[in-house]
């Protein structure tokens, strides 16, 4: 009967520990995502345009396929997506779990296995690049304009998020793609429950020196201090 009570007692220990770790955790990402970084930023020779776009989950940075500062098809080649469209004009950046990635296309596809490789830091991760015409605007896509200097810093911590080959190359991840405008590379690091695809986005805007949370694992942490715009 004592060892029932203790073992008893034990998991209680263990579920009331766990209930305190996700009040704790669920408290810290509203009140972090809730500070505001970079707010004072000066808007003076502002004038390349950026977005920032949500699917409702994930945080993607949009960028110009090319300019003076950047040319990203030297290293993302159109032969990498199904289309091979070459008339497209901006080129999107999400980073994200690989095996949640290539491997979830559709929510009902999702593993318990998945989940716990992508929460535990355990998998690695990839980039995920989307070709694009054009970009519109709205609740779920937000423009931002930033200066030479800044766009070079924002794209310096895009392109060191790519994981390169013995040669220096990007590591194409072939035979995968959601559409036909889009292609996956392998990327450095490792998603975490603490370090998701969306905190990668909130980094690259403060790497930007854009207005961004101080931390973040969602979408709607970004994209409130964008909402308080209108």
């Amino acid at each position: 009967m004592k060892i029932v009570q203790k073992s008893l007692r034990i998991v209680f220990r263990f579920l009331l520990g766990i209930l305190a770790f996700v009040i704790v955790y669920v408290v810290a990402v509203l009140l972090l995502s809730s500070i505001s970084v970079n707010s004072d930023r000066a808007h003076d020779q502002a004038e390349i345009p950026v977005y920032i776009m949500t699917n409702g989950v994930h945080t993607d940075i949009v960028v110009p396929v090319k300019n003076a500062i950047v040319d990203w098809t030297r290293e993302i080649h159109f032969e990498h997506t199904r289309s091979q469209d070459s008339i497209v004009n901006y080129i999107a950046f999400g980073w994200g779990d690989k095996g949640f990635y290539l491997d979830t296309p559709e929510w009902s596809d999702l593993k318990a296995s998945t989940a716990f490789k992508a929460v535990s830091g355990l998998g690695s991760s990839a980039m995920h690049t989307t070709f694009y015409r054009k970009v519109k605007e709205g609740n779920d896509c937000r423009k931002l304009l930033l200066s030479k200097a800044e766009y070079q810093q924002l794209t310096a911590y895009i392109v060191g998020s790519f994981k390169r080959n013995s040669d220096g190359k990007l590591q194409w991840i072939t035979g995968h793609s959601y559409g036909k405008n889009d292609a996956f590379y392998e990327a450095k690091g490792a998603y975490n429950l603490f370090y998701t695809c969306n905190t990668w986005a909130n980094n690259a805007l403060k790497a930007g020196q854009q207005k961004a949370c101080l931390w973040t694992v969602y979408d709607k942490g970004i994209f409130y201090h964008y909402e308080k715009e209108k």
